[in-house]
């Protein structure tokens, strides 16, 4: 019997690109104190003491990545670590003698990595937020003038990842996008994702979590079958799913995907955007930016593609998509309780 606790990892993301070197610092926070340690009948405790929440990285891989310890599984003699990446959307497992903790020498690494890529698409979020502007005639994210509302499109973000959905609500919230998150793991979404829709009839939704090419499919660059991919195949029954609900690509804009994933597959299956075009891992944000584009270009307006997709963390390399309508609306009148 494996003993165990999860722990959780909070990401800050500053939308104002202030001290963005300490906040980064927080976003890779995590626990790492402990009082109960991995046992199995018989045996003890395990070689590597390796715990839940634990931030590690493959030897196979130099550490290329930074993940965090998601479980443990016992298979005979020897145990299976599942990973999940601490900024990255990415699932993996690895046999135990090919984990090392990380240093915190190696964590703060990877803090310099997403914080010069996170200040970078700030940047360009905010470049494009003032292009956005012009085109409205207004300021976004601020308090309209005269007798004029503004009403965003609205973000419903099923996410795998309850660490990740967080960031995400809280980059929402500060952008002033209502979204409505739940936490719901990838084999799950497909069977949910109707009642949800039903239930908070958004303009955007968000299916995604992790994801990863296995192995063997990774020998094959033009692979085209979903069952090489880890979770590629949950996202593109849930976009199915998502189609019998709502057909029009105009009327129902989804994002669907993660590290790696299978993007003909699920761009076929009706997502107005997927991951990913070249395999590449993507970041945990990478699916808000591309809300954000969305949900405050207006509606009478084609977003621009190639400047949206550039807009993301990850470039056109980790998303892609097709031509699509803007969700933002201007009102009349504004009255003394409208806030936006």
């Amino acid at each position: 019997m494996l003993h165990y606790r999860k722990y959780v990892v909070r990401f800050i993301f500053d939308r104002k690109q202030t001290k963005v070197l300490e906040q980064c610092k927080l976003f890779i926070a995590f626990y790492i104190a402990g009082t109960q340690f991995i046992q199995h009948s018989g045996i003890g405790v395990m070689q590597m003491d390796l715990k839940i929440g634990d931030i590690v990285g493959r030897k196979s891989y130099n550490c290329d990545v930074i993940f965090k310890v998601h479980d443990i599984l016992k298979l005979g003699d020897s145990y299976k670590i599942v990973l999940w990446g601490v900024n990255l959307r990415i699932l993996a497992d690895a046999p135990e003698n090919d984990i090392v903790k990380l240093p915190l020498t190696k964590v703060n690494e990877g803090d310099r990595y997403c914080c010069g890529s996170m200040k970078k698409a700030n940047t360009r979020m905010a470049k494009f937020n003032k292009k956005l502007e012009a085109r409205l005639g207004s300021t976004l994210l601020n308090r309209s003038p005269n007798n004029v509302f503004k009403r965003p499109g609205k973000v419903l973000h099923l996410d795998g990842d309850s660490s990740y959905l967080e960031v995400c609500m809280k980059s929402y919230k500060e952008s002033h996008i209502e979204a409505i998150g739940k936490a719901v793991p990838e084999a799950e979404q497909p069977k949910r994702v109707q009642e949800l829709l039903r239930q908070y009839n958004p303009d955007i939704l968000v299916l995604t979590g992790h994801d990863a090419m296995l192995k063997e499919g990774r020998n094959r660059r033009s692979t085209d079958d979903a069952s090489k991919y880890r979770n590629s195949m949950y996202y593109i029954e849930a976009v199915k799913e998502a189609r019998k609900y709502e057909p029009s690509l105009d009327n129902l804009v989804i994002f669907a995907g993660a590290c790696q994933s299978y993007f003909e597959g699920i761009m076929n299956s009706g997502a107005n955007f997927a991951s990913s075009p070249e395999r590449i891992l993507i970041h945990a944000l990478d699916p808000v930016m591309i809300c954000k584009s969305i949900a405050f270009a207006s509606i009478e307006k084609v977003v621009p593609l190639e400047e949206m997709l550039s807009n993301t963390i990850s470039g056109i390399k980790g998303v892609g998509g097709i031509q699509t309508r803007g969700k933002y609306r201007d009102g009349m009148p504004k009255t003394l309780n409208d806030t936006l």
